[in-house]
């Protein structure tokens, strides 16, 4: 990093008074504001030109976007995440598999940790804005952050104040302190690495130490989200994208990576309403971001058009391969890592629904899986014990092949389809669910992207996007839901018979199994063992019926 002559941040060499920002900072977190500029909600041209100056590996894309480098780095430390252990959350909280307990000491030491290190820095970049469109329960978010990069990349992921919004921001009501270029103490009691990502629920505070990748901030909001809409608001945090039909019905569309949540969300039919977080409450749908955050491995403008061009002046581009000539992006070099990413502002898709809000309450709910075993049906209508059973189980397929000594399709489950984000036990979320599709009439369905007919392992062939558009074409329509139906072995799925401009020979893998009914019945009870086994994680928190709407093995 370039050196700064301390002296040369202001016109001749002399340190104005001190703002009422800067009094607050120095106030709440002790910010010695006599030793650096705070750049309070900069604007974009002036993040690309210090992001140039003063952060290694910065540049500007062909495109027009800033190509930033998170460091060693390039994607969340999820086994890093603490929950600050104190008596207004521990009774909600969800102990175990995801969150790990943090004593307050702990969070004091690394509280002062970071601010130690900001105060070291030059420059420090503050951005106030917003998560959630609805203003009844929007929270203002404030971060404070030592890279440009950072502070461009939060200014697109958050909602973004008007002039008149920002004079009278006010008090936050969660601040994150990002000094992520400083490393955790290893030997302080509870820490696990040099890296650790802490929430304190009652100080409305977040400190990331000893990691620079951006996602942590923006996942640290959701996970914040996931706390104070269901216990403070019983308004329901989905990690799911959103979109509205010219009708007004919304669709809300869960899945993990490779299940073509992002593709199948944006249609260019409807309206999207967000790509990645969402909040159901009784006024209807809100996206809780004011921007996307797209993965770029093996992007192409004949894939994804919207996404690519949306990657232009204002966008950040991470841990990207670029020629260092025309600075031409390669999207299928993952030399740095495979989990490349654009973050943008939403408006920079063409049919985004701005204001990212609807007050129409979701008509259908599609949980997405790319099964590679090919076992389950392409489309499946779940009844509400069923979908609880599959939102808490978020089932999806890791392909053979992607990691040494996997030589099958093995199976990955994230509860509620964003399990590192979760802040209660899964069942309180499901339960959410089930009630408001009940009290609101709204359909699910199990929409599987994967494989049909025979495995990914033994040449079998993807579920072609053209039938899985048209099931998608005909859920919305209304017509899947008027055809006749047929029970599915071991899971109890309700699958159709027919579907418009989809051959009914795929619709049930059980007619059309390649090796014959006997070995299909065999692969079926395997993947419906797995179910199990995961399900027994969460089974002591959920109730018999739900449990019971699991595979019948």
């Amino acid at each position: 990093m370039t050196s700064v002559n301390k002296t040369n941040l202001y016109p001749n060499g002399v340190k104005p008074d001190a703002t009422e920002l800067e009094e607050t900072l120095h106030e709440t977190a002790h910010i010695d504001y006599s030793k650096m500029t705070i750049q309070h909600n900069p604007s974009v041209p002036a993040l690309y030109e210090d992001a140039l100056v003063y952060e290694f590996g910065s540049a500007i894309s062909s495109a027009g976007a800033l190509v930033a480098s998170s460091g060693a780095k390039t994607g969340r430390s999820p086994k890093d995440k603490r929950l600050v252990d104190e008596p207004t959350s521990t009774d909600d909280v969800w102990w175990g598999p995801v969150n790990t307990k943090l004593s307050p000491e702990v969070w004091k030491i690394n509280r002062e940790r970071a601010i130690d290190y900001l105060n070291t820095r030059t420059r420090l970049y503050v951005i106030d804005a917003f998560a959630g469109w609805d203003p009844e329960y929007r929270i203002k978010v404030r971060i404070l952050c030592a890279r440009a990069y950072h502070a461009l990349f939060m200014r697109n992921m958050l909602i973004r104040p008007t002039a008149e919004e920002l004079k009278s921001f006010g008090t936050p009501d969660f601040t994150i302190y990002n000094a992520g270029g400083f490393p955790a103490n290893r030997y302080t009691s509870g820490m696990t690495s040099s890296t650790s990502v802490d929430i304190n629920f009652k100080d409305k505070e977040m400190v990331i130490l000893g990691t620079e990748y951006a996602g942590e901030m923006k996942k640290g909001v959701l996970t914040v989200m996931f706390y104070l809409m269901p216990v403070k608001h019983n308004v329901l945090t989905l990690h799911s994208s959103a979109n509205e039909g010219q009708d007004g019905d919304v669709t809300l569309f869960f899945g993990l990576s490779g299940t073509g949540k992002t593709t199948l969300s944006a249609d260019p039919a409807r309206m999207l309403i967000g790509d990645d977080e969402h909040c159901w409450s009784e006024h209807g749908v809100f996206n809780v971001e004011g921007g996307c955050y797209a993965k770029c491995l093996d992007l192409s403008v004949e894939k994804e058009p919207d996404i690519f061009n949306a990657i232009r002046f204002g966008s950040v581009l991470e841990n990207v391969v670029f020629d260092p000539t025309s600075r031409v992006v390669d999207y299928n070099d993952a030399t740095l890592t495979e989990n490349t990413r654009c973050a943008y502002p939403i408006e920079y898709i063409p049919n985004a629904k701005i204001p990212c809000l609807s007050p129409n309450h979701p008509t259908n709910i599609i949980l997405l899986t790319c099964d590679a075993r090919g076992v389950l049906p392409p489309i499946s209508l779940l009844t509400n014990e069923q979908v609880m059973y599959h939102f808490i189980s978020g089932y999806t397929s890791k392909m053979a092949g992607t990691e040494d000594g996997i030589t099958e399709p093995q199976a990955t489950f994230s509860a509620c389809f964003g399990q590192p984000f979760l802040v209660l036990h899964p069942m309180r979320y499901a339960q959410m669910l089930s009630d408001k599709m009940t009290r609101h009439s709204a359909r699910a369905w199990l929409l599987n992207t994967g494989w049909t007919g025979k495995s990914a392992a033994k040449g079998g062939s993807r579920c072609p996007l053209k039938y899985t558009r048209a099931i998608l074409d005909a859920i919305h329509s209304g017509e899947l839901a008027q055809v006749e139906y047929e029970s599915f072995e071991v899971f109890g799925l309700n699958v159709p018979k027919s579907c418009p401009n989809v051959p009914k020979e795929i619709l049930n893998p059980a007619k059309s199994w390649a090796d014959g009914p006997a070995d299909f019945t065999v692969e079926v009870a395997k993947l419906g063992k797995l179910f199990a086994e995961n399900f027994a994680k969460y089974a002591a928190g959920c109730s018999k019926d739900v449990i019971a709407a699991g595979p019948s093995l």
